[in-house]
């Protein structure tokens, strides 16, 4: 069995947390939000992953009243985009250094504390997705000096990076990097390089899109018959499996499944606590990533 808990930026959390872009969904039933949040706490979640543009706003202020410091959640924020209401995406990018610097500011009061214990970079460099152009084309290191002035100031604890490469993680390791948030799945399997540099240096690998599916580009684990035969044979559902395949696969993964549903909350923790014995992993690690990453917007 794996161990539930993993080390996270100076503490240790339980490795199944609970990402927030989904709270949007409850947009106008603003109690179901703040009562799932309630729910997740009590089910022993106390890593939590959010956005300023995650909803307009709408999730960090849910946070901000539905988690209480007893808690002790973990909460993690990005930079380098945007809430953009009136554009034709819901966000814009802000990958300036001064834009990092709002962006932090604007997290900062939008969830009422004055320190946010994890900042990510949301660098764009890989996955799919948007990619910068004209004057949001920045420097990693101009970006970086500026998160690093932001941790000194005391307004972050620590940094950590999303969407970047290979490349970009090793530039950005002197500048201490606690976490790393890319694209990745059982079926997406691009940054096996970068998740174990990740373990070699004690950074804690975060994937978003764990089950994958959420662009063309992205192939979704559920569509494997592999993986349905396995969770057949567990009793479990296949997205459950598929987040269970991601725990067993490294011990710094941490995942943050999103959802509006407290049911579909439920069966995501529950996928911590999964067994997958020798022959299924050997199943599973048999599927091939099928990934094809191409930028979307």
């Amino acid at each position: 069995m794996t161990s539930l808990t993993a080390p996270f930026a100076d503490r240790t959390v339980f490795r199944v947390g609970y990402g927030a872009l989904q709270l949007e969904r409850l947009h106008h039933r603003r109690g179901e939000a703040v009562a799932l949040l309630r729910r997740a706490v009590e089910l022993g979640i106390d890593h939590l992953d959010t956005a300023q543009f995650y909803g307009f706003g709408f999730a960090n202020d849910v946070i901000r009243e539905a988690l209480r410091p007893e808690d002790g959640v973990l909460v993690v924020t990005k930079v380098g985009a945007d809430p953009d209401p009136g554009g034709p995406l819901p966000l814009r990018l802000a990958q300036r250094p001064e834009q990092l610097r709002a962006s932090v500011e604007d997290n900062l009061r939008s969830l009422g504390t004055d320190q946010l214990p994890v900042v990510n970079l949301r660098r764009l460099d890989s996955g799919p997705g948007l990619r910068p152009d004209g004057d949001q084309v920045v420097d990693l290191d101009d970006q970086l000096a500026v998160m690093a002035a932001l941790r000194d100031e005391g307004k972050i604890g620590a940094i950590g990076l999303s969407s970047v490469t290979l490349d970009g993680l090793r530039r950005a390791l002197p500048a201490g990097v606690v976490c790393v948030q890319n694209a990745y799945s059982l079926v997406s399997r691009d940054d096996e390089d970068m998740l174990r540099l990740c373990a070699a240096e004690g950074i804690a690998w975060v994937p978003f899109f764990p089950l994958g599916g959420a662009f063309p580009s992205l192939p979704k684990s559920t569509d494997e018959p592999a993986v349905h035969a396995v969770a057949d044979s567990l009793g479990v559902t296949p997205s459950q499996v598929g987040l269970a395949w991601l725990l067993h696969h490294a011990p710094n993964v941490l995942l943050i499944p999103g959802t509006a549903d407290a049911a579909h909350l439920e069966a995501n923790i529950a996928a911590g606590r999964i067994t997958l014995d020798a022959a299924a992993l050997a199943t599973l690690d048999a599927i091939e990533s099928r990934s094809n990453e191409v930028p979307i917007g």
